[in-house]
């Protein structure tokens, strides 16, 4: 079918995001408007619903290769590409943005939530204007996955971090416009796009909705072609699809598992016996019969299969402490762990819950509110805003969170080095095992697949055992859209790459 160029798509948003700069948030908030600004070196296929290393295809990388020690791996650029203010593109770009994710640069990002994914980068070097190599210190066979995340954008060298922050400027196939706090970002056509003929739409809006039910309502009324991605929960899929029959939804696993957060630093969740016990308290099951009529996934850190790669299957994870049916006997223990740190039915422990001000994250701490009480834990719910969250947890300015750990690659190196590092910025819960961080580096130089798998289904069971940050549930959501809304693909095992939008067009 012909390709129909021009036309305004309109996607509504669910909040206002903290920043319009990638590199400096951890929230496809930010994500899913900015990604059609910027390109990457690489990037995942934005036709195909499953991110892999099969799928990975170039960007401003025109071709790359490995050398024999699998240690360097360089890539050839694009020319004649132009940033959105006209300055030509080269390897210094390349070079100055990863100086910038380390830490080695003059100019210093704010926030720096991935700084961790590049540990094993001892540097960039250019060869002229249209080389750049990565060097590692060992291998690392999915270091190229990282680089095609819709997290890994390429930035200027001319453009301030603060700049990038409010007007970000890409090389990508639409231009940031505006945004406004609460009310819409707008993006326009890049005119002089490198990809010739792309992109076929004239802009996107999102219209920014705070309230889950008036933006589904505005959906359905045909005000937006499309909502916000994954934003349908399951519960309301029932009611979109019978007041919109004609519109097209996907269900989808996400990657992203909601998780309970315990500030190890502050007693008295210093005390492992209490940080136990709040673990054993939950009942999994509960949470996804509530939430999704029983159709998110139970499952460890990753992603558990068959649309995670590296999550371990049924039998494994039985094996897993507080993983098993027996939620009494689990809770019994911990009330007794409770007592042993002086807790009991005539004194019971008071916790603020924090949590981010948006229903999928409200919701689930409403639940863990209650399975706590019944070890003596008190909560009482605190709801902090999307621009405030991330930044909150960061500094550990929090007591017990419900949280959601959203997975910018299903891979294990993203997900061990980024959320249980010793150093990372993401290590919410400051949970630091040097031991254990050995078999991070061990599963990640590992290229045969299963004998990885083995080693990856090791480090997860240790980490939910310890209670370093307990996985609750892994949950699918739907992203719904107009019929006349073409060429869309939405994706299966990450919520953060698939937002390019430049093969989009509108038949209408």
């Amino acid at each position: 079918m012909a390709q129909k160029a021009g036309g305004i798509f309109k996607i509504y948003h669910r909040d206002s995001p903290p920043s319009m700069s990638i590199h400096e948030e951890a929230t496809n908030s930010t994500v899913i408007p900015i990604m059609s600004v910027m390109n990457n070196l690489v990037i995942f296929d934005q036709s195909k619903p499953v991110n892999s290393l099969d799928t990975i295809v170039p960007d401003l990388g025109k071709s790359w290769s490995w050398s024999e020690d699998g240690t360097k791996l360089t890539f050839k650029l694009r020319e004649g590409v132009k940033w959105h203010d006209g300055k030509p593109f080269t390897s210094a770009d390349v070079k100055c943005t990863w100086d910038m994710l380390q830490g080695k640069s003059e100019q210093k990002f704010r926030k720096n939530p991935r700084r961790v994914w590049y540990h094993n980068l001892n540097e960039v070097t250019t060869n002229g204007d249209y080389e750049v190599t990565f060097n590692l210190g060992r291998r690392q066979p999915a270091f190229l996955a990282l680089l095609a995340s819709g997290y890994s954008p390429v930035y200027p060298c001319h453009v301030t971090p603060a700049e990038m922050r409010t007007k970000p400027i890409g090389t990508g196939p639409f231009k940031f416009s505006q945004f406004r706090q609460n009310e819409y970002i707008k993006l326009t056509k890049n005119e002089d796009y490198w990809e010739k003929g792309k992109p076929y739409l004239d802009g996107i809006e999102f219209n920014i909705i705070r309230n889950r039910s008036t933006r589904m309502l505005a959906f359905i009324a045909g005000d937006f072609d499309m909502t916000y991605p994954v934003d349908i929960s399951i519960p309301m899929l029932k009611d979109v699809k019978a007041q919109a029959p004609n519109a097209i939804c996907e269900l989808r696993s996400t990657n992203v598992n909601r998780n309970l957060i315990v500030n190890r630093e502050q007693a008295p969740f210093d005390d492992e016996r209490v940080r136990r016990a709040m673990m054993l308290a939950l009942d999994r099951q509960a949470f996804v019969d509530i939430l999704s009529e029983g159709q998110d996934d139970i499952g460890g850190i990753m992603l558990p299969p068959p649309d995670g790669v590296w999550g371990m299957p049924e039998n494994v994870l039985k094996t897993v402490v507080g993983y098993g049916p027996e939620i009494e006997k689990n809770r019994e223990e911990a009330r007794k762990l409770m007592k042993e740190a002086g807790y009991g039915p005539d004194k019971r422990l008071p916790v603020k819950v924090s949590t981010r001000n948006i229903a999928i994250y409200r919701d689930p701490a409403v639940i863990l509110i209650d399975q706590l009480s019944d070890i003596f834990i008190d909560g009482e719910l605190e709801v902090v805003e999307t621009s405030l969250w991330h930044a909150k947890v960061a500094r550990k300015d929090y007591a017990v969170g419900m949280n959601l750990t959203g997975i910018g690659v299903d891979d294990p190196d993203v997900t061990f080095y980024e959320n249980f590092a010793c150093e990372s910025e993401r290590n919410y819960t400051k949970y630091c095992n040097p031991e254990l961080e050995k078999k991070f580096d061990e599963q990640s130089m590992e290229s045969d697949v299963e004998k990885r798998k083995q080693l990856v289904w090791e480090i997860d069971k240790k980490l939910q055992e310890d209670a370093a940050r307990p996985v609750i549930f892994h949950a699918k959501a739907a992203t719904c859209w107009q019929p006349y809304v073409k060429n869309l693909t939405t994706m299966a095992n990450s919520s953060y790459n698939g937002y390019r939008y430049e093969n989009v067009w509108l038949d209408k």
